[in-house]
């Protein structure tokens, strides 16, 4: 039983552990210090449902709809390049510049939809999740552990990432700092959109 808990954790960590897009923006809400728990939750949220319908069996169903695959491709790379933008504008304006005690920023609401839409947009996620982790589970001896697992790593890395953020607020008391930040995560943006639309 342990085994297939820790399986399921070691496996779900190893693929949320690349800094991607939804990764990013998790960071910077953390050195915002906004909203930061409803972030965070929403996002291992995300991940658990999927990790549970992946383990359930309908990994393998939803990947023989392959228009769902593409609508979600054309429709990630598409908003994953408007941020990108809008990352570009703030590291090459001032509205780079925040301090991490500014509390000025973005309703919850409207922070909430943006994360979601990292989440659920990304054709990744559903290959990550659905397929990956489902199909796994399912040679695992308790599958119904491995996902709990998963859903754990899940949970963990994304409240050790959005509150151990705040580490890095020393860091980010520099304006440059912000600039090099929205400058890499414009470039992120880029490149993961980039990776849909050749994929």
């Amino acid at each position: 039983m342990f085994y297939s808990t820790l399986s399921g954790f070691l496996l779900g960590l190893s693929l949320i552990l690349a800094i991607g897009a939804q990764n990013a923006f998790v960071l910077r809400q953390g050195l915002l210090r906004q909203h930061v728990f409803a972030v965070c939750f929403s996002c291992a949220l995300s991940d658990a449902i999927l990790i549970a319908v992946g383990v359930a069996g309908f990994g393998i169903a939803a990947g023989s709809v392959t228009w769902i695959a593409e609508t979600m491709r054309w429709g990630g790379a598409a908003f994953l390049t408007v941020y990108g933008l809008l990352s570009l504008r703030r590291a090459w304006s001032n509205t780079s510049a925040l301090a991490v005690s500014d509390t000025a920023g973005r309703g919850l609401s409207s922070t909430i939809l943006t994360v979601l839409a990292f989440t659920w947009l990304n054709p990744h996620v559903y290959l990550d999740t659905l397929v990956l982790v489902g199909s796994i589970s399912s040679q695992a001896e308790y599958p119904a552990l491995f996902g709990c697992g998963a859903v754990a790593a899940s949970f963990a890395f994304f409240f050790s990432l959005g509150y151990g953020a705040r580490l890095l607020a020393p860091v980010f008391a520099y304006p440059a700092a912000w600039r090099i930040f929205d400058l890499a995560i414009g470039l992120t943006m880029f490149a993961i959109a980039a990776g849909l639309v050749v994929m």
